[in-house]
Formats: C-alpha cells, sequence, structure tokens
C-alpha cells in the first residue's frame, strides 16, 4: 500500500460543476490526491446515477458508473435556477482555488458563473472548461459525446479490421482522456500560480486532447504523408509476430517486437529451425509472407491453451498476454500487490473502485470516502457559509 503522508492537493479546494464522465474523471484524480471537491448537483441527482447496468446500484442514486468517478468528494444539491443558489456559488468560489465544469459553453455565463464573473470575486481562481471542442472556434457550440469523438479524432479509423469497417473501443475512451487531461491541466496551473500568483482560465477540448494522445498517428501523417489504415489486432510496431493467434480454446496476443524477442519465441515454440528459413530472414521477409509464418506458430500454439502459453512465453521472454476478462484482470496478484483497486464502505455495502494509476512515495491516491448521496453535505458546507436552519433548509429543496 501507498505510504501514508500528506497527498499533494491536500489544502486545494475545488468546487465541481462537472457531471456525466469525463469531467468528473478529472475532479475524482484531484479528489484522490486529497483535494476538498465539492460537487454540485441539481436535487434527486444527476441522470448518470441511475444509469444500467445495475438495476440494484442504479435504484439507490449509485450506478457504477457514476459512483466510480464521485468517491472522495462532498456534495451540494442546489437549484442552479435559483438566484440564492447562484449566490451561494459566488461565495464558494471565494473560498476556492479551482472551479471545474463541463457544460456546453456559455451556460455557465448564462447562470453568472463564467470565468470573467468568477475571476472578480476571487482573482487566483483556476477555472478549468471540459467540453467537446473548446471554448472559441467554429463548432465550439457543438454538442460532443465520447462516440462521436472517436469518430471524429481518428480512434475509429484506426480500430478494427478492414473487413468490417471502423470499430469504436470497448469504453468511453475519449471521456477519459478528457478527465485525465482536465486533472493535469489543473495540476499545471495550480503549479504555476505558485510562482505567478494569478488563476487562468482552462480550456480543455476532448477533440484536442485525444489528438494528443494519438500522437504517432498524427506525426505519421503530418511529417511523412503516411495514412494508417486498420490493421485489426497487430501493433503499430507493424511486427506480424506482434498480433493476436489462435490457440487451444482461444486467442493469444503476441507482442514480440525485436530480434531477442523473436529468438525467445522460436526457442520457447521449438520453431529454431525458421531462424534459417529465407522467408523469415528479416523482418521485412517476416511481413512478406505473414500467413506462411502465422501458419507454422499456430500449428504448435495449438497444443496448449492461452494461460499455459502465457506463462511459458513469458518465462521465455518472448512478451504476450492471453485475453483478459474485468472479471479476472480486477483479481490478478499484480493489481493487489499495487492497490489500484480499493474498498470503501457505503451504507449500501462495500464498494471496489479504482484509484490513481500511478504510486507515489509517499501521499498517494487514496479512497478516503464512498459517493455521496444528493445533499449529502448540505448542511455542513451551508453552515460554513453562515446560513441558518431556515436558509438550509430552503436551499435544500
Amino acid at each position: 500500500m501507498t505510504a501514508p503522508g500528506a497527498r499533494p492537493f491536500e489544502g486545494i479546494k475545488i468546487l465541481d460543476f462537472t457531471q456525466v464522465f469525463a469531467g468528473p474523471f478529472g475532479s475524482y484524480q484531484l479528489a484522490l490526491l486529497g483535494a476538498d471537491v465539492i460537487k454540485v448537483e441539481k436535487h434527486g441527482g444527476e441522470d448518470m446515477r441511475f444509469s444500467p447496468p445495475a438495476p440494484d446500484w442504479a435504484e439507490r442514486g449509485m450506478a457504477p458508473m457514476w459512483a466510480c468517478v464521485n468517491a472522495n468528494k462532498r456534495n451540494l444539491a442546489l437549484d442552479l435556477k435559483n438566484p440564492e443558489a447562484i449566490e451561494v456559488c459566488r461565495k464558494l468560489v471565494a473560498q476556492s482555488d479551482v472551479v471545474m465544469e463541463n457544460f456546453r459553453p456559455g451556460v455557465m455565463e448564462r447562470l453568472g458563473l463564467g470565468y470573467d464573473a468568477l475571476t472578480q470575486i476571487n482573482p487566483r481562481i483556476i477555472y478549468c472548461a471540459v467540453s467537446g471542442f473548446g471554448h472559441n472556434g467554429p463548432d465550439s457550440q457543438t454538442a460532443a459525446y465520447d462516440g462521436k469523438i472517436q469518430a471524429m479524432s481518428g480512434i475509429m479509423s484506426l480500430t478494427g479490421h478492414e473487413a468490417m469497417g471502423p470499430t469504436r473501443a470497448g469504453f468511453a475512451v475519449c471521456d477519459a482522456i478528457g478527465g485525465m487531461t482536465a486533472a493535469f491541466a489543473v495540476a499545471s496551473a495550480l503549479f504555476q500560480r505558485t510562482h505567478t500568483g494569478k488563476g487562468q482560465m482552462v480550456d480543455v477540448a476532448m477533440l484536442d486532447a485525444t489528438l494528443a494522445f494519438l500522437s504517432p498517428a498524427v506525426a505519421e501523417y503530418t511529417v511523412a504523408g503516411h495514412k494508417q489504415r486498420q490493421m485489426g489486432n497487430q501493433a503499430v510496431s507493424r511486427r506480424p509476430t506482434a498480433n493476436l493467434f489462435r490457440v487451444k480454446g482461444g486467442w493469444l496476443l503476441l507482442a514480440v517486437n525485436n530480434d531477442r524477442q523473436y529468438e525467445a519465441l522460436l526457442r520457447t515454440l521449438r520453431l529454431e529451425h525458421l531462424k534459417e528459413d529465407p522467408r523469415f530472414k528479416t523482418w521485412d521477409d517476416r511481413l512478406a509472407n505473414e500467413q506462411a509464418l502465422r501458419t507454422e506458430i499456430e500449428s504448435v500454439l495449438a497444443s496448449d491453451d492461452a494461460l499455459g502459453w502465457e506463462k511459458r512465453l513469458t518465462d521465455g521472454g518472448a512478451p504476450c498476454a492471453s485475453i483478459w476478462t474485468i472479471d479476472e484482470i480486477v483479481k490478478h496478484r499484480q493489481l493487489e500487490h499495487r492497490d489500484i483497486l480499493q474498498t470503501i464502505e457505503t451504507r449500501f455495502g462495500p464498494m471496489t473502485l479504482a484509484s490513481t494509476g500511478f504510486r507515489l512515495g509517499h501521499g498517494g491516491g487514496r479512497l478516503t470516502s464512498p459517493p455521496p448521496e444528493p445533499g449529502e453535505h448540505n448542511e455542513e458546507i451551508l453552515t460554513g457559509l453562515g446560513y441558518d436552519a431556515a436558509a438550509i433548509l430552503q436551499l435544500s429543496n
């Protein structure tokens, strides 16, 4: 487990208006690392609380897709159409370091909570806006969803098999990229403020963020004019031994990308005679005769299942992996050792969620409080702002 200690963002206060996935994922990363995140949510809770596919948790307003990005946060339920609620937000801005939102550009301005208005209240405020296309440009007002950004960014043009057409990733990859980029951007702005003393607007566009993550494919075109194509399960290295292969009862992903690994593969499969085969002498030869090489490899792999070969080839120095399902990988001994999955008690029972994707020598990410219920911290937060019981009751309904 990560060594104890003060986490990087302890003492940082974030007023979080984000909803759905991209924005909340970003603020969740900062909450895991110690920031005091107050999530502002509509009365009754946002729609994501009640999303499928787990009806028992959804009925409680704790749908897994919502819970996984909202733990470690306090919750303030307000009706932002109420001017008194807007005044509450303005008071919180005066005490905050960061405001995060992922409404369509212009929504916060119409509420009186846009960057220009808030910087008048708190010049040191860092205002992070997450949207599909950013806050300027011809498409800034266009609605965006994860699938749309996957399609536009080029991800789907690269993913899948040419014979079957474009394929989207099996999870909300662009939302996750947008959220992680937002967390990184906020961290950057907070660090910059330590030596400038100035707050600033942080404009995160999911399309921009995704292109940054696609930088190798982008550079292959912008630098060399190469247009990527769908390569199925072949690695970007274009090595014929870095692909998906049939084994007994399933599949094995080989990640054999250099000569040393190739020799280890042949040695472990007892195919060392192929080193002298003129069809497979060089990588260009192997690529030109890919199907013949695949036939040789799969004829041996057919003798055992994926897990058997995974151990044997890994021990032999040929990188590979069987195709693990989510329910299998969450029980993997390596993840248990790394403490990436952490369990928190809720009033409905234990909930196991993913923490940060890295470890610090001290003060690393920790799951410290369960996902909050709508308005769970209204009294605590509003009392701290000086509101009396009657005013709290009025604002909480």
